[in-house]
């Protein structure tokens, strides 16, 4: 199976470029952004060795149904999705904090936890809770967004103090956050998930926020599986879960967080595939859609294609 790992695109008109941790962004013309979503996969920000078949149009895919699903609560970036692995949007100024939102116990909240760092972000977490516990109500727990290395959390209040955002600003991102996922918990319900936590990160234009980049995907979610959650929970059983969680854990499990002198460990094709399963997997159980696979012979030359007749059609409109 063909996997894109990096891209190197020359558009017309274009006037930037930057590499994330799994998307190639270009500028064009200092006017719209072009988001070519990689099949890169990063964990512990560390972006690992081996590109995962499918990964990216299954992100871009997820992205776009539930960017266009929240629109009625907050605008987005999104102006066009030429490709599967692809969206074209408005150039946003980005906060510089991702909003991260929890539910529940669970990933880095419940390692801090257990480690009796009780509270998180500022949020001060109740005694008594164990490994995925459903927590009183919804918190916030702010990270900064780092240009390298590692994003770290970060509270309220040094946010506001440290100037990072205005308060009125900081006060609709949150506003914001609580009502998306609110949304993305509902629709995770019709579909026999729980949405146990998320990130969003927005960007201002002008007056006027916009939420960017992707929502509601495995690389930025975790969903556990409703059907059976309590009885887990009761027994101290692990949660059947959809995240990239999986993968954490695959790598903990052979002594990699991402610390200095550590070494990921052999990605073999079958770890590669089973990874490309899981996303697949997830894609299907939260849209309800079937999964169908673009195999075209150069993932290259459709993505610049169709690229190239969205860039045409948007500028000269």
């Amino acid at each position: 199976m063909k996997a894109i790992k990096e891209t190197h695109f020359n558009f017309p008109q274009q006037t930037n470029f930057y590499k994330g941790k799994v998307r190639d962004v270009y500028t064009i013309n200092n006017q719209l952004m072009v988001m070519v979503v990689t099949d890169r996969i990063s964990a512990f920000d560390v972006v690992l060795p081996e590109a995962i078949p499918f990964k990216g149009q299954v992100l871009n895919q997820i992205a776009a149904k539930f960017l266009a699903a929240t629109q009625d609560i907050v605008p987005n970036w999104v102006l066009a999705t030429p490709d599967e692995m692809v969206t074209v949007g408005r150039i946003c100024e980005p906060f510089k904090v991702e909003m991260v939102i929890r539910g529940y116990l669970a990933g880095h909240a419940s390692r801090e936890y257990s480690a009796g760092r009780k509270i998180v972000c500022g949020v001060a977490l109740p005694e008594g809770l164990k490994e995925n516990d459903k927590l009183p109500q919804p918190i916030i727990t702010p990270t900064t967004k780092a240009a390298v290395g590692h994003d770290e959390d970060i509270s309220k209040e040094d946010i506001l103090a440290r100037g990072i955002v205005s308060k009125a600003d900081y006060e609709q991102l949150e506003a914001y956050t609580r009502a998306l996922y609110q949304r993305g918990t509902e629709i995770a319900a019709e579909r026999g998930l729980i949405l146990v936590d998320t990130k969003y990160e927005f960007g201002k234009v002008g007056d006027t926020i916009y939420l960017i980049d992707e929502i509601h995907t495995p690389d930025s979610s975790r969903y556990f599986y409703a059907d059976g959650y309590e009885e887990r929970q009761k027994n101290d059983e692990p949660q059947k879960q959809l995240s990239k969680e999986f993968v954490r854990k695959w790598l903990i499990e052979n002594n990699f967080q991402g610390k200095d002198g550590q070494v990921v460990p052999l990605m073999t094709e079958d770890i590669v595939n089973s990874i490309s399963e899981r996303y697949i997997e997830l894609y299907e159980q939260i849209t309800g859609d079937k999964f169908i696979k673009n195999q075209s012979s150069s993932i290259e030359n459709r993505i610049e294609t169709n690229v190239n007749n969205a860039i045409k059609s948007l500028l000269s409109n």
